[in-house]
């Protein structure tokens, strides 16, 4: 897992950062304001709790808004599988995204449990 020092040094949160930074691109022109905008939470809600309870230490709290950021990857993907249905976001687009979402949660999932089994 190397060194890790700061959040900027996790993995999770740089690939949440640059999934949150491709769905707001996506999304400069979509005129569902709504469902942008719980889009833009969900994304954005990921990096943001991963980096939040870094920064406050403890490691069950860690391990609780971890857990927290693996929620908002589910419900993001459930927003883009709604995007893909309405025609939001063409279909290839939001598998790319959903693809996306399932690698983020794994990681997600692998960091909780190397939290729980050795700090």
């Amino acid at each position: 897992m190397g060194n890790i020092e700061r959040f900027e040094d996790l993995e999770v949160w740089k690939e949440g950062v640059r999934l949150s930074v491709d769905i707001y691109k996506v999304l400069q022109g979509c005129k569902d304001y709504r469902l942008r905008d719980q889009l833009q939470r969900s994304v954005v809600s990921i990096p943001s709790n991963i980096s939040e309870r870094f920064e406050r230490k403890g490691n069950k709290e860690f391990i609780q808004f971890l857990y927290i950021a693996k929620g908002s990857c589910a419900e993001l993907r459930t927003q883009l599988y709604i995007s893909m249905e309405t025609g939001i976001l063409d279909k290839s687009q939001a598998s790319e995204f959903i693809d996306r979402t399932k690698k983020t949660s794994a990681m997600l999932y692998k960091l909780i449990q190397v939290r729980k089994e050795k700090f």
